[in-house]
Parts: structure tokens; sequence; C-alpha cells
């Protein structure tokens, strides 16, 4: 498995964020990772990338402890988190090139033009980060979780905010990375994990309520994700694992 994640939970003074999950991703899977705002998505997503320390349980990424190697753990994941923090006085190229030396990436100016044309960033490439479109920025925080060529990229809201053209632009990269990388990412835009994903993990409250492939979810006699997902984060869940 490239990712495992078993009876790991997170509290914020008296508030239960993860509640004893456990769950693991295949290697070359892509994984929507649904839930309510407040579910414990981005808190998970911060542990399995080691920028969080769980309360209980192991995380492991390519056979590797985050917990015990979190350096070694950094080396497997390309991680673009929620909130997509850049430096917006750098040029895209010098931002690149500073993360790729964060990695200590031998070949950088390789490695900074296949991130750039991997997230169709060649148009804007010479300009300053705070110059760009949303869509961009995010196109720039996608290139960096690339830049070092991980296996397995972790991938928080990475189309919040964009417009209809730029969600499909970026669906479609996320869809390229899958062929040749395990994907676990976050969404609130149903019909995107549908269309990208085989499989769906849903959290509610901080625990795992629905863990199997999109096939059998969809299933059951229900006609949509959207339906699913209400029914299993409204309050009176029942518990899917396959």
């Amino acid at each position: 498995m490239s990712i495992e994640v078993k009876e790991v939970s997170k509290n914020y003074g008296t508030q239960k964020a993860v509640q004893s999950i456990s769950f693991s991703v295949a290697a070359g899977a892509v994984v929507g990772f649904l839930g309510p705002n407040g579910a414990g998505k981005s808190t998970t997503l911060k542990m399995i990338a080691g920028y969080l320390t769980p309360d209980t349980g192991s995380i492991s990424v390519n056979g590797i402890d985050v917990v015990k190697d979190p350096i070694a753990a950094k080396k497997h994941i390309g991680y673009l988190a929620e909130a997509n923090p850049l430096y917006f006085d750098m040029y895209v190229k010098e931002y690149l090139s500073f993360i790729g030396n964060v990695h200590d990436i031998q070949v950088l100016s390789n490695a900074v033009a296949n991130s750039i044309e991997l997230t169709g960033l060649g148009a804007e490439s010479h300009k300053k980060i705070g110059q760009l479109s949303k869509g961009y920025k995010q196109r720039v925080g996608l290139a960096a979780a690339l830049i070092h060529n991980p296996p397995v990229l972790l991938l928080d809201e990475p189309t919040s905010g964009l417009d209809p053209n730029q969600i499909i632009e970026i669906r479609n990269v996320i869809r390229e990375q899958g062929q040749v990388k395990t994907v676990l990412f976050s969404s609130h835009i149903l019909q995107e994990v549908e269309a990208i994903c085989a499989s769906a993990l849903i959290l509610s409250k901080g625990q795992i309520v629905a863990n199997d492939l999109l096939t059998n979810l969809l299933s059951n006699k229900r006609q949509s994700l959207e339906s699913v997902f209400r029914s299993l984060t409204s309050g009176s869940e029942t518990h899917i694992n396959a």
C-alpha cells in the first residue's frame, strides 16, 4: 500500500478532529476524500504529509513511518495545502527553483521545466506569482507539489475558487498524474470525484463513514454521489466500508 493510516486520532483541545480512523490507499489509486467542512479532511491530510503529528496511531507512506522518519517520508509526498501558501513577490520559475532546492534536486532546471509543462504554466512562467489569476496560482502550487516527482500526491481542495474552465484544466492534470502516481485528494465538487476517482473515502465528524469503490457506493438504489454523501453526513450515518 502507498498510504497506511492505522487507528489515527487528533484533538485540538477538547475538539475531536479525527477519531481513531484507519484506511489504506493502494499504489496507483486515485481516491476522493470527501466530507463536510470540519469533518477532519485537512487535518488527516496534514498528518499524512507530516505537518501535524497524530495523538495516537501510525501513518506510513510507501512503507516509511511518517512520524518516526518525516524527512524520508516527505521525499515520497507531493502536498498541495488547501490555503496553497505561496510567495507572491517571487517569479514562478524562481519559486519553483526554491522548492526544488529544498528537495535537493540535482538537475534543477529540468525539474522546473518539467513541472511547468505538466501544469500548463508556460505562458505565465515569466510573471510574479502575485500577478497570476487564482487558477494559475493553483497551478503553481500543484507544480511545486510535483517538482520532485513524488509517487504520492496529497491534494487538499485543488480546484477551490476556480472557474469552470480552470476546474476542467486542473482536473485533467490530476487525471494524468493519477495514471502514474497514487493520488488522495479532497473536494467539495462531487462531480469532480465521479469524473476522476474509482473510489472514495467519506469522513463525517472525524470518523470514516464510507470507504468503497464508487460503483459500490452508487449501486444501492442511489442515483448520485450527492445523495450518498448527504445520507452519510446528515447526522444519521450508516457506515459503508469495502
